[in-house]
């Protein structure tokens, strides 16, 4: 599907636990996630700093997103 997406003119982002699956599949723009059971956040953290967790990988998102990409992308940082 994110090939698809992308094919049609629109960057995707694909954020993902398994990044290996992300570049078998042909996604692009790839942003490692946290953890297979909570992939945008960790539960053991106080509410500060799960959110700043969550933004901080919103970001990263994002940067991701308006990044010119030629083929396959991992954006670790």
């Amino acid at each position: 599907m994110v090939k698809e997406i992308e094919r049609a003119g629109l960057p995707v982002v694909h954020i993902c636990t398994v990044v290996p699956i992300s570049l078998t599949v042909g996604a692009n723009r790839i942003v490692p996630a946290i953890a297979i059971p909570h992939p945008l956040g960790n539960p053991a953290l106080d509410a500060n700093e799960e959110k700043s967790l969550r933004r901080n990988m919103v970001e990263k998102a994002l940067k991701a997103l308006t990044t010119e990409v030629e083929g396959q992308t991992v954006f670790e940082d």
